[in-house]
This record gives structure tokens, C-alpha cells and sequence, in this order.
């Protein structure tokens, strides 16, 4: 039996890069993925590659069962929607990833505080952590309901190190410290909340941006140190799969120390250190 027969998931943010890869593996695993996001097919974000429609067609290509919900999770009525459907579709919720996040929508530019536009509260603070505080603001109750279920933040981590932009370290870090009042929180209802960090992703958006493909990214030196969005997928498939997750509660663990416990790889075979500044 696979280890998440019967369970039930939702990953935000899943049309592509992070959260496509998780829906993906946790989909494999056996678990009915939710996958929300503003993507749909004949309708993408800023026409970029990738809708919810594409990832729950890859979990059903792989034999899992995922539904495809359109969501702006800056929207809190739609937000709640999302949960209320799940419950009266599923009557559970055991595993919620929140991986929705809005900065794409205006890149990360490595430029002074002072020099950049406050625009970049809008996409990292309310369409990323917010949505993703109001996700879990409408999701706890449900997963309070079980016995167990898991909730995992993605975001980034390098053992406190400033990442070099100001408005993304303060975002992640955010998350992070989300999680970790949520955990104390949530303990006593036995839902364990983490933070997973992957490393340098080779996402659509990041292949599109080096101009490359999956097919020839070894070929460009900046892509060498890259790890397909698999890689945090089946990290948190395994996190979420441990029966003593509960213990990791309120950590930040990054995908290739996660890789190197659970003893796993990336999807070409490889195993990726974790990623430092």
C-alpha cells in the first residue's frame, strides 16, 4: 500500500515549480491532491507554463487522483470555498502545503531597500504570507478534526543567512516563524507544523528565464547546482509520511538534509547537498 493511501491533501499554489512537484510526488504517494492556484487551462497567469489543470493531469498520469481548484488565495472568500469543498467532498483534511506565493508576479530584484518599489509588500507579504496565514486560518479547524495531520510551509532558509534581498528574507522568514507559533499552538491537537526549504529549483519560470530547457540545462554553468521541484516534493511526501512528524514540529528543514534522512533522490537519479548562499 502506498504511504499516503486514503489521505487527503491540499497544495497551494500548484500550477508550477514547488508546489507542482509537490502535488506531484505527494499524488504518487497516494494521497487526493487539491491543487489551487489562478492558472487554468486556456487561462494563464501572465502566460506563463503551467496551470492546476497540468499537475493534476501528471498525478492522474502517474495513477494518483488530484482536483483541480481555481483560487486567488487573496481573496479569503475563495480561500475558505477551497477548505469548505474539501470538507464536504472529503470530510478531511490530513496534509495542507502552503506553497502559494505572489513575487513572481513582480521578480525579485537584488537592488537596496531604498531602491526598490513598495510593490514588493503587496506580492510577497499579501499574496504570499498572508495568503498563506489566511489558508491555514480556514484550514485548522479541519485538520484539528484528525488524529494526525501535517502542515508545511515551503520556503527559504540558509541557517540565518541574509538571502540579499530585503523584502524576500523578510517574507521567508515570516513563514518560518509562522510555522513555529503554530506548532506551539497545534501541539496539543497533534498537528505537527513545519517549514521545508528546497534549494535552487529548476522551475519553468527559472528554465525560461536562463532560456533553457530540462533537456539541456546542464549546459549552463549558472543551472549546475539546480534540483528539479521534485526534490522538495519528495522530501515533504516523506515528512508528511512519518509517523513521527510530530518531533520535527516547528523546525525549518531544507530538501537535501531531508533527502540525505530518508535516504531518496531526485528524479534523475542524483542527490543534491543542501543549498547554501
Amino acid at each position: 500500500m502506498k504511504a499516503l493511501h486514503g489521505k487527503i491533501a491540499l497544495v497551494t499554489g500548484g500550477s508550477r515549480g514547488a508546489g507542482r512537484g509537490i502535488a506531484i510526488e505527494l499524488g504518487k504517494a497516494g494521497a487526493t491532491v487539491y491543487v489551487t492556484g489562478r492558472s487554468m487551462k486556456g487561462d494563464s497567469t501572465n502566460d506563463w507554463p503551467g496551470t492546476i489543470d497540468d499537475t493534476v493531469a501528471e498525478i492522474e498520469v502517474h495513477g494518483g487522483k488530484g482536483v483541480a481548484v481555481r483560487c486567488d488565495h487573496t481573496n479569503d472568500l475563495e480561500t475558505e470555498t477551497v477548505i469548505n469543498q474539501i470538507r464536504q467532498e472529503q470530510g478531511r483534511l490530513d496534509i495542507l502545503v502552503n506553497n502559494v506565493w505572489g513575487a513572481h508576479d513582480l521578480g525579485v530584484d537584488a537592488k537596496p531597500f531604498w531602491e526598490l518599489p513598495l510593490k514588493h509588500w503587496d506580492t510577497m507579504f499579501t499574496a504570499g504570507v498572508r495568503a498563506q496565514l489566511a489558508t491555514n486560518h480556514y484550514a485548522i479547524p479541519l485538520l484539528r478534526e484528525n488524529e494526525r495531520s501535517v502542515i508545511i510551509h515551503t520556503t527559504f532558509w540558509d541557517d540565518g543567512k541574509y538571502t540579499g534581498q530585503f523584502y524576500y528574507d523578510l517574507a521567508k522568514n515570516a513563514l518560518i516563524r509562522m510555522a513555529y507559533g503554530l506548532s506551539i499552538e497545534l501541539k496539543q491537537d497533534n498537528v505537527a507544523v513545519l517549514a521545508v526549504s528546497p534549494g535552487f529549483m529548476r522551475t519553468e519560470l527559472v528554465l525560461k528565464h536562463h532560456q533553457s530547457d530540462e533537456e539541456h540545462w546542464e549546459e549552463s554553468e549558472d543551472l549546475r547546482r539546480t534540483e528539479t521541484p521534485h526534490y522538495v516534493g519528495r522530501g515533504i511526501t516523506a515528512v508528511a509520511s512519518d509517523p513521527n512528524v510530530m518531533e520535527k514540529s516547528g523546525h525549518v528543514l531544507k530538501a537535501g538534509d531531508i533527502a540525505r534522512e530518508y535516504q531518496f533522490t531526485d528524479i534523475d537519479g542524483r542527490y543534491i547537498p543542501p543549498f547554501t548562499i
